[in-house]
C-alpha cells in the first residue's frame, strides 16, 4: 500500500528518490521494478507492475474502437515505461516523462493506495487547491459512493 506525501530533489541526471515505505512495498511483493507513465492530470503515475498487470487486463477488455478507450491507450498505456531503483533508491525517470510532468528540481509523492503520483512540487500545491464549493460537492460524491 502506497500513502503519505513524500518530497524530493531531482538530481542532474533526472533520477528522484522512490520513499523508503514504497520500496519495502515492492519489496515485500518480490518486486525491484514498477511501472511509471503519465497521467491525464500534469504528473506521472506509478504503478507496481501487479497492479500495472491487473489495470491492463482490465482496459484490453473494452470496446477497442471506443475513442475514449483508444485515447486512453494511446495517453496512458503507450508512455508506460519499467523502471527500477538503484542501490540507493533512486529511480530515473524517462526524460520524456519528466517534460511531461514539469520535473525540475523538487518532485512529490503522493500515495494513493495501490498506486502513486509523481508530481512537480509546485503543481501538486495547485493541484489539491479546493474551493469551499468544491469541498461541499466532494463530500456530497462521497456520500453517493458510500464513503
Amino acid at each position: 500500500m502506497w500513502q503519505g506525501q513524500h518530497e524530493h530533489a531531482i538530481d542532474a541526471k533526472g533520477r528522484v528518490s522512490l520513499p523508503a515505505r514504497f520500496r519495502e512495498s515492492l519489496s515485500a511483493a518480490g518486486e525491484d521494478r514498477f511501472v511509471l507513465t503519465q497521467s491525464l492530470d500534469p504528473c506521472i503515475v506509478a504503478y507496481p507492475l501487479a497492479e500495472w498487470r491487473a489495470f491492463e487486463e482490465k482496459l484490453s477488455k473494452l470496446p477497442r474502437f471506443d475513442p475514449s478507450v483508444v485515447k486512453l491507450r494511446r495517453l496512458y498505456v503507450s508512455a508506460a515505461q519499467e523502471v527500477s531503483f538503484d542501490g540507493q533508491g533512486r529511480v530515473l525517470v524517462p526524460p520524456s516523462l519528466r517534460a511531461y510532468a514539469g520535473l525540475e528540481k523538487e518532485a512529490l509523492w503522493a500515495g494513493l493506495g495501490t498506486y502513486a503520483e509523481l508530481w512537480a512540487k509546485e503543481r501538486w500545491s495547485r493541484a489539491i487547491e479546493t474551493t469551499p464549493d468544491e469541498r461541499v460537492a466532494l463530500s456530497a460524491k462521497l456520500g453517493e459512493l458510500g464513503l
